[in-house]
């Protein structure tokens, strides 16, 4: 399991009483101390930019733990530590896939070093929702989330984390209208709640 950070709407009361607590969890640093004193013994807690391997039949995912910010300014401290992940998906030494997992962060500078350190991704599940508590935005709203689109340059991008909670404020719709202005609404794959889909880029240059 990847975990952006230990909040209840990524890992609540049901979770925290049903899950195995020898499913390894790859999350932050304080996630993991308090996820072991739960009893969640696999928990590993990765710094940012660090990284952790799994092989399996001649398969390597590495899991790489990306920047985040959940609030802005001197509020960020009052919140947990957030990350993102970038897992690549390696056979025989050649990258297969590139995936970019944003977790609850919102569009800041220390994300810039993302696409220089990792161009060429495949696809991109971006956290959205607009979240507003007291007038404060927490998670990415949709003009947030275009201009973190147009930053990355993924083949595809699949918006999620939009709808769960009243203090979501901006919804899919205002997402898919910025992508449409933008001229990238094509590269946008909503999922939704109970679907699969591929996550296959479609055959086109990802944003400018």
């Amino acid at each position: 399991m990847v975990l952006s950070h230990l909040h209840g709407d990524h890992f609540d009361r049901v979770a925290r009483r049903e899950l195995d607590r020898e499913l390894p969890i790859v999350t932050t640093p304080a996630a993991e101390r308090k996820l072991r004193r739960w009893g969640f013994r696999a928990a590993e807690g990765l710094p940012t930019w660090s990284s952790r391997e799994l092989h399996r039949d001649g398969t390597t995912v590495r899991l790489t733990s990306m920047p985040g910010k959940h609030g802005p300014g001197a509020l960020d401290r009052l919140l947990p530590d957030v990350m993102g992940t970038m897992i690549d998906v390696e056979r025989a030494g050649r990258r297969e896939f590139r995936l970019y997992v944003t977790g609850d962060t919102l569009n800041r500078p220390l994300l810039s070093d993302i696409p220089e350190r990792y161009p060429d991704i495949d696809a991109m599940l971006i956290h959205l929702g607009g979240t507003k508590i007291a007038g404060i935005l927490l998670t990415m709203d949709a003009r947030q989330g275009a201009d973190l689109v147009e930053l990355i340059r993924p083949k595809l991008t699949v918006p999620i984390h939009y709808d769960d909670y009243p203090v979501f404020r901006s919804p899919l719709a205002h997402f898919v209208d910025e992508a449409r202005r933008r001229g990238w609404v094509r590269q946008v794959r909503t999922i939704a709640r109970g679907e699969t889909a591929p996550l296959t880029p479609p055959a086109r240059t990802p944003p400018a």
